[in-house]
């Protein structure tokens, strides 16, 4: 079965950085493009940053722009570096594997996802 696990998620005091990584349990994922996408309580499932099947483009919310950063390596693992952290970026992180090599920013284009990885953003 098809998995992607996230880590490296936490508790990190505003104006930090933490670094998400996404591991992928098979290597056909190194043709799909992958994304990154976040839920607060209460809230809607929203985009965050997604990245094409060579890792050559890149999309990014507006929000996070400037502060966050989507790779990717040859090893179907993809991260997210997310630099100068505010309140506001708690929520809970997920991965997510698109169904073709193009970066998309609508969760219905992803057809695998992962667990989640909580990130908390204190003031």
């Amino acid at each position: 079965q098809v998995q992607l696990v996230e880590s490296g998620g936490g508790l990190v005091q505003a104006g930090g950085s933490l670094r998400l990584s996404c591991a992928a349990s098979e290597r056909t994922f190194s043709s799909h493009a992958m994304g990154w996408f976040r839920q607060a309580p209460g809230k809607e499932r929203e985009f965050v940053a997604a990245i094409n099947w060579s890792g050559s483009i890149t999309d990014h919310a507006d929000s996070v722009k400037g502060r966050f950063t989507i790779s990717r390596d040859n090893n179907s693992t993809v991260y997210l570096q997310m630099n100068d952290l505010k309140p506001e970026d708690t929520a809970v992180y997920y991965c997510a594997a698109a169904g073709g090599p193009f970066a998309v920013i609508r969760p219905s284009d992803y057809g695998y996802w992962g667990q989640g990885t909580q990130v908390i953003v204190s003031s």
